[in-house]
C-alpha cells in the first residue's frame, strides 16, 4: 500500500500555497511543506469538504475555528487512508462507493437539463440556478477568464509586490475560514484603474488602480470588495445570466470540457457588464465587515472610495457606479457607519510611505510586448 503522497498546503492565513510531501501514519498523517515545515494532523480533528466525485480534487481540512487545508488531486489517496485507518469509514468518502455515486449523478445531471428546460421556457433567472454550480466548475471558468483578462505575458511578476498583496488578501480571507474558495490576487501590467473579480477566487488588479491606492489599507478595501463578490458569486451570477446555453448546461452538470472555449466569451461579459446596485451594496457592506473582522483601519476602504466618487468619467464603465450613480453619497455613508462601530488601535498594514514606493514596482519592470507586437 502506498504511503507517502504529494498535494498542497494552505495555512488559510495568507493566499499562496506550498507543495507538500504526506505520509500516512496510523495516528495521523505526518505533512513535510517545501519551505521544510513539518506537522502531524491527528485523525480526530480532520474533516473532508471536497473530493467526492471523480475528477474532483481532495480537500482534507484540520483544526478550527480557521483550520489548515491539504488538497490532494489523486483520489487513490482516499483508498490508502481508508485501508490503513479503517475507522475512518463514517468520516471520510469511500472512492469505492463512486459507481453508486456516479449513477446518482448522471440522475442529477438530467434533472439539471429538465431544469434548464424550464429555466429558458417559463424565464426562471438563471441566478436561482447558481447554487447548482460546483465550485471546482467556478475555478476553471475563473482560470479560462484570468487567462484572458491578464495573460501570463501581461503580468506583473514583481514577488516584493506580490507578497504584500498575498499577506493583505491572506489576513482578510482568514476571517472567512470555512470558505470553499482558494483565494489568489494576480496584478495585471494595465495603467486602467479597475479590478475584477473572477468566479472561482481569483482577484485581478490592474496596475493602474493600485498606482492610485495611497495605503495598504486603500488596497486592502479593493481586495475586500472584490473578494465579497467572489463569495456571494456575483460573478457567477452575472456570467450566466448572459450565458449561452451551453455555459448554462455546463453549469448546472459541472461539465468543464467546453470552459476553455467560454473563457474568452466570460471575460468580454465580465469587463463591459456592470453588477446591479443591490450586488454592489451587498459586495460595499460584506467588504466592510471582512476589513472589520480582520482588524484593519475601515479609514482605508472609505478613502479609496471617495477617490473613486471624485474621478468621475475619467474611470472605466465598470467603476463609474461609484462616481455616477445618484446612491455614491448614501452608500459611503453606509460604509462609515459601518465602520463607526469599530474599536482600535487597528492593525497596521505598513507605513503608507513605504505603501507609496511599493505600489510602483509593477512600472519599474521592464515594458512588456502587447500580444502579437513585432520586437524592434
Amino acid at each position: 500500500m502506498q504511503r507517502e503522497w504529494t498535494g498542497f498546503y494552505l495555512d488559510c492565513r495568507v493566499a499562496s500555497r506550498q507543495r507538500a510531501t504526506i505520509h500516512l501514519l496510523p495516528n495521523g498523517l505526518h505533512i513535510t511543506t517545501e519551505s521544510g515545515k513539518t506537522l502531524l494532523w491527528t485523525y480526530e480533528d480532520l474533516h473532508q469538504t471536497q473530493g467526492f466525485y471523480a475528477g474532483e480534487q481532495v480537500r482534507l481540512e484540520h483544526g478550527s475555528p480557521i483550520p489548515e487545508v491539504l488538497l490532494v488531486a489523486d483520489a487513490a489517496f482516499l483508498s490508502g487512508l481508508y485501508q490503513l485507518v479503517p475507522r475512518l469509514a463514517s468520516r471520510l468518502h469511500d472512492p469505492s462507493r463512486r459507481r453508486t455515486r456516479g449513477l446518482l449523478t448522471l440522475l442529477a445531471a438530467t434533472a439539471a437539463i429538465g431544469i434548464v428546460a424550464v429555466v429558458f421556457r417559463w424565464g426562471i433567472p438563471a441566478v436561482a440556478a447558481v447554487p447548482l454550480v460546483p465550485v471546482p466548475w467556478e475555478e476553471r471558468l475563473g482560470q479560462a477568464i484570468v487567462q484572458q483578462i491578464a495573460p501570463p505575458e501581461r503580468r506583473c511578476d514583481d514577488p516584493i509586490l506580490q507578497r504584500r498583496l498575498d499577506e493583505i488578501l491572506g489576513a482578510l480571507t482568514a476571517s472567512v475560514p470555512h470558505s470553499p474558495y482558494a483565494f489568489r490576487v494576480i496584478v495585471s501590467d494595465d495603467p486602467t484603474l479597475n479590478a475584477f473579480a473572477a468566479p472561482g477566487g481569483s482577484i485581478v488588479l490592474l496596475r493602474g488602480l493600485i498606482e492610485r491606492t495611497a495605503t495598504p489599507e486603500e488596497a486592502a478595501g479593493v481586495l475586500a470588495h472584490e473578494a465579497q463578490h467572489v463569495l456571494k458569486r456575483h460573478s457567477t451570477r452575472t456570467l450566466l445570466q448572459h450565458a449561452s446555453t451551453g455555459l448554462l448546461v455546463g453549469a448546472l452538470t459541472g461539465d468543464a470540457s467546453g470552459i476553455a472555449a467560454f473563457g474568452l466569451d466570460a471575460a468580454r461579459t465580465l469587463g463591459l457588464l456592470r453588477y446591479s446596485r443591490d450586488r454592489e451594496a451587498e459586495a460595499d457592506a460584506e467588504g466592510m465587515r471582512m476589513i472589520l473582522a480582520a482588524g484593519i483601519d475601515p479609514a482605508g476602504m472609505i478613502a479609496f472610495y471617495d477617490v473613486l466618487a471624485r474621478e468621475g468619467s475619467a474611470i472605466p464603465s465598470t467603476l463609474q457606479h461609484f462616481s455616477t450613480h445618484p446612491s455614491t453619497a448614501q452608500r459611503i455613508e453606509r460604509l462609515r457607519a459601518l465602520a463607526a462601530g469599530a474599536p482600535a488601535p487597528h492593525t497596521s498594514l505598513g507605513k503608507a510611505e513605504e505603501w507609496v514606493t511599493l505600489r510602483t514596482r509593477c512600472r519599474a519592470e521592464p515594458a512588456k510586448p502587447s500580444p502579437g507586437a513585432m520586437p524592434t
